[in-house]
């Protein structure tokens, strides 16, 4: 029996949560001793995985499956599920997976957790750690299945190389096409030359205290000076100024860098819920008495027009050394 584990890509490439999934997977591996195989469509580097101990990748490449679809991704993850005998799948944290997740269960008939942020404390009674209210509280989990689906939370565990001799194998499950008949994609706008929000290690965010899209240069520019990622809050998406890919929170993208930086937001439990798996949390706000200082690790309390051009300068000189 093997682990399964779901790579997903971006724009061809096996993405960051892939490679943290396979790290997770391979630390549990050595402790029941399985191995790890993974699964992923049309991976042009799938490689890169077995620097994190996967032993076995199965690619799919099928121009039918360029387009993501819950129910037919799942069919594939099923179909490698029980080719490689795979007991406990995972999957990542990303908005496709979520989507995925409750279907891939009921197809493989499986004990489904999800936001789980630990391995199994041992091997018979298997009981993980998941995130619940938001991100507020911590559950501890027993899966009595005899199958397991577990959906990694972002960060959660980090990457760790762990290099293995693998070997990537070219797979063709049946797949049910006919679900893509329910609807039908007419474009598909993706951003460029930008870091994937999902992926970042740092998020800039900024909130309606940057007072209008014309002042947003200067949180572009840090973001830049840190090899950040850019994010606002829910009202500024929806005022306009900056595109809805970037709004973070309970209704947004949830995130879970290692730095996160918020200019001018004042800290809603809406935008939080989506934010403080953070592993630090940076606050730029002048309003001393705004919310977000409470679950912040670090706070300012000043004009962001004030404090972020000096915090640019000041990281430029340090960069310049």
């Amino acid at each position: 029996m093997s682990i399964l584990i779901y790579a997903e890509s971006q724009n061809g490439k096996v993405a960051k949560s892939a490679k943290e999934l396979a790290s997770y997977a391979k630390a549990y591996g050595d402790k029941t001793g399985q191995d790890v195989v993974a699964v992923g469509i049309g991976l042009a580097n799938a490689e890169e995985l077995f620097n994190h101990g996967v032993n076995k990748v199965l690619n799919v490449e099928n121009e039918a499956l360029k387009v993501f679809n819950a129910f037919a991704y799942a069919d594939v993850v099923k179909a490698a599920a029980e080719q490689v005998g795979a007991d406990l799948v995972i999957i990542n944290d990303s908005n496709d997976a979520v989507y995925m997740g409750p279907v891939l269960a009921e197809k493989l008939d499986a004990g489904y957790v999800s936001q789980v942020i630990s391995l199994p404390e041992d091997t018979d009674d298997f009981v993980v750690k998941r995130k619940v209210f938001s991100n507020k509280g911590i559950a501890y989990t027993a899966v009595l299945t005899g199958k397991k689906l577990l959906r990694l939370s972002k960060n959660a565990f980090g990457l760790v190389e762990n290099p293995v001799s693998g070997v990537i194998e070219s797979f063709a499950p049946e797949v049910d096409l006919s679900v893509y008949d329910a609807y039908k994609i007419v474009s598909v706008e993706k951003a460029t030359g930008k870091i994937s929000l999902t992926d970042a290690d740092i998020v800039v965010s900024a909130g309606r205290g940057m007072k209008g899209p014309e002042n947003w240069g200067m949180i572009e520019e840090l973001a830049e000076v840190l090899g950040a990622a850019t994010a606002c809050s829910k009202p500024v998406a929806d005022l306009g100024w900056r595109p809805h890919q970037e709004h973070v929170g309970q209704t947004g993208k949830q995130v879970a860098p290692n730095l996160y930086i918020a200019v001018g937001i004042s800290g809603a439990i809406q935008h939080l819920a989506g934010v403080n798996s953070s592993k630090n949390m940076l606050v730029i706000n002048n309003d001393p008495e705004a919310p977000f200082f409470k679950a912040a690790d670090y706070g300012v309390v000043g004009d962001a027009f004030e404090v972020v051009p000096k915090l640019i300068e000041k990281l430029k000189a340090f960069k310049n050394q």
